[in-house]
């Protein structure tokens, strides 16, 4: 037995060891009592916290109740509703309450033992009462200011023996820590990754490589995802964002990233590479290479920077997908491209106007040629190639495909930015390989901890509406406080009823928006929602929901009118709900321990009874047609469906249900050539790039 069973073996001895309070138990004081509850509760997946004490004349505790952390009612202080914190308390009922005895000891007098809400015992660790120490491992780590930020947490988690039993979270330490480097290739070192590539695979057959050598077997482009990132795909590959802005080693080898978002809206890795030149060959390797990781399903969108050569090689590589520049990086040129110009200033906020304020292409039409002829801008060729590609940037023009709230690269700047503390000056390729899973093990802890407060906390409405509690229960609390916004802006908007055609109905909205750099000036904008009676499908021509997945508050509006309680299941996507089992998280990756959560062992008892069963049964019709019908009375009879909602939006992983996997090493070389060593890169030119704003 290694160390790790070891770990996990003790760990759940410690669990079973843990018994139920008692009435009548003696504590020798009240931190023993404390203690009992607090190990208990930890045992059991819930917080503990004390409720209410009662102290004697004289100031001396005599009495103390102690409780679960979402005991009592929610309240807000908040003058506006719409700004009120979210709440962790349901008034659950479970407590414990001990009391004083003359001999100075404590006596447990009650107990409660059954809770209103489920509790999850691998992510109770991420609960605010349970991330203790902090501080004394602040101090720790700014006393180690000459040592790597990295190998002080190592250091921290082989002292607590697992990263499962820091009393803090890695992000506390991240906090204190804001670098950013650049890799370094050494003598050897793409030799040293290939090794290391290989042993990876060896290790979990889903890691996915491709490497691809020049003609003297130098490195030129290299590419690797891991088996989690592979599904996470399957379920939030509708939408990719591809990003070339961040390190470059002093190679020139730009370092690339696949991103996307799941359904707190956190960005996730897709995969991720380096690449020798940025010209067009490079980049369909790049993306043949990803295609072939994801199963060859390709994304329904991606975004990327102003680039002809990524343009070129989308159009070759993945033709179908609708390709979207990133809006962000055109608008950071205006300063550059019109800067000449004696009327800068209102060109500059007028052309902000055009492109965001337009509700849709003909109104940008006419916006547009206002603006050129107002200030004689015809001989612009920045302008002029802008307008010739504007169904690829202009919002008005792309808000009828989905996003997913991703409108820009900075989606992947901001996945760049969770590598930032685990790379430095000094970072090799190989090392940063390695890194590559300590960032990955700090993502599934956010996510695990966004889980955890979706499933704990409950934010609070802000309307009378029946259908907002629809929202609430169904989605997590990052994707319901927009829902909400939603709402609450419902309270400038002004509806009228418009013609009815066929069953079809029309409402006119008018809206009163912020605009203006100070957003202090009031705009009214009208916009149209169609309204089917029978159907209740409802349209409006913001397209919020077609392109971000959210509902608008044109929409709500029609919505209240009708006094709805609840509304049609498309509109609640099963992208953003917080009950569904998500089949990434059942992923057998090193970073996560997968031993500990008991979930995970029924899930590999009952995979592995499957497929002895299956064994017997596929050499057979009838058998198997007897299998196959008692899978489907269990699937019924445990009802695994019954939280899924349709959606008009269906996610990547309703299209690979019938995809067989790929291989799952990618070369571009001959067989012959399998064993070579593979050689350092040679440096190439590449393309320019918007300087970083990140500190060098």
């Amino acid at each position: 037995m290694n160390l790790k069973e070891n770990q996990n073996l003790e760990e759940n001895q410690n669990l079973e060891a843990v018994l139920e309070p008692k009435v009548g138990t003696i504590f020798n004081s009240e931190y023993e009592a404390h203690e009992c509850y607090a190990r208990y509760a930890k045992a059991k997946g819930f917080g503990s916290v004390t409720k209410t004490s009662k102290k004697r004349d004289g100031g001396l505790k005599s009495n103390i109740t102690y409780g679960c952390h979402r005991s009592g009612k929610p309240r807000t202080t908040a003058l506006n509703p719409g700004k009120s914190h979210p709440t962790t308390k349901i008034d659950c009922k479970a407590q414990m309450n001990i009391s004083l005895q003359v001999d100075g000891k404590w006596m447990l007098n009650s107990i409660e033992l059954k809770h209103n809400h489920e509790m999850d015992l691998d992510k109770v660790k991420y609960l605010k009462c349970y991330r203790t120490n902090r501080s004394h491992a602040m101090r720790k780590l700014n006393g180690a200011a000459e040592i790597k930020l990295n190998r002080t947490i190592a250091s921290c988690v082989i002292e607590a023996r697992a990263p499962e039993n820091l009393t803090w979270l890695e992000k506390d330490a991240r906090n204190y820590e804001d670098k950013v480097g650049r890799l370094r290739l050494k003598e050897g070192d793409a030799d040293a990754l290939h090794k290391y590539f290989v042993k990876m695979q060896k290790d979990n057959g889903d890691f996915f490589y491709a490497i691809d050598l020049d003609e003297d077997n130098r490195l030129r482009n290299v590419f690797w995802a891991d088996a989690r990132s592979r599904e996470l795909y399957k379920e939030f590959g509708d939408v990719v964002t591809f990003d070339t802005t961040y390190l470059v080693n002093n190679y020139d080898m730009p370092f690339t990233s696949f991103v996307g978002v799941n359904h707190h809206g956190q960005s996730i890795l897709f995969g991720c590479g380096l690449i020798s030149r940025e010209d067009t060959a490079s980049f369909v390797w790049l993306f043949e290479s990803w295609l072939s990781c994801m199963f060859d399903c390709y994304p329904n969108a991606i975004i990327t920077d102003l680039c002809r050569a990524m343009q070129n090689a989308i159009s070759q590589v993945l033709p179908n997908a609708r390709h979207r520049w990133c809006l962000w990086h055109i608008m950071k040129k205006i300063s550059e491209k019109l800067k000449g110009y004696d009327e800068y200033k209102p060109i500059k906020r007028k052309l902000k106007n055009v492109v965001y304020d337009s509700l849709n292409p003909e109104e940008f039409e006419q916006n547009w040629a206002d603006l050129i002829n107002a200030y004689d801008l015809q001989g612009n060729d920045w302008l002029v190639g802008l307008y010739e590609e504007r169904h690829r940037w202009v919002p008005a023009f792309v808000k009828d495909t989905f996003w997913a709230g991703m409108s820009t690269t900075q989606r992947g700047e901001s996945m760049n930015a969770f590598f930032d503390g685990y790379v430095h000056s000094n970072t090799t390729l190989k090392e940063f390989v390695e890194q590559y899973e300590n960032a990955l093990r700090k993502k599934v802890q956010e996510e695990e901890e966004a889980d955890t407060h979706s499933l704990n906390v409950q934010v609070q409405n802000v309307s009378p509406y029946g259908f907002e509690n629809q929202f609430q229960q169904a989605y997590t609390v990052a994707k319901y406080k927009q829902f909400r916004e939603q709402v609450a802006e419902k309270i400038g908007c002004n509806l009228t009823i418009g013609l009815v055609v066929n069953g079809i109905s029309q409402f006119h909205i008018e809206q009163d928006i912020l605009v203006g750099k100070r957003k202090d000036t009031f705009k009214t904008v009208t916009f149209l929602v169609h309204f089917n009676e029978e159907s209740r499908e409802t349209n409006c021509n913001c397209r919020l929901f077609e392109s971000k997945g959210m509902v608008c508050t044109h929409m709500i509006s029609v919505w209240s009118k009708k006094k709805f309680e609840v509304v049609p299941d498309k509109y609640i996507l099963q992208r953003w709900r917080k009950n569904l089992a998500r089949s990434h998280t059942k992923v057998k990756v090193s970073y996560v321990n997968w031993e500990r959560k008991p979930e995970f062992g029924r899930y590999d008892s009952l995979l592995e009874l499957f497929n002895k069963a299956a064994d017997k049964a596929m050499y057979s019709t009838a058998k198997t047609d007897r299998m196959a019908a008692r899978l489907r009375e269990i699937k019924a009879e445990n009802d695994l469906y019954d939280e899924e909602c349709l959606s008009n939006m269906p996610t990547v992983g309703e299209l690979l249900s019938d995809v067989d996997v790929l291989p799952q090493f990618f070369w571009e070389q001959t067989p012959g050539e399998y064993e070579a060593t593979v050689g350092d890169p040679s440096k190439g030119p590449r393309r320019g790039r918007l300087p970083a704003k990140r500190k060098q």
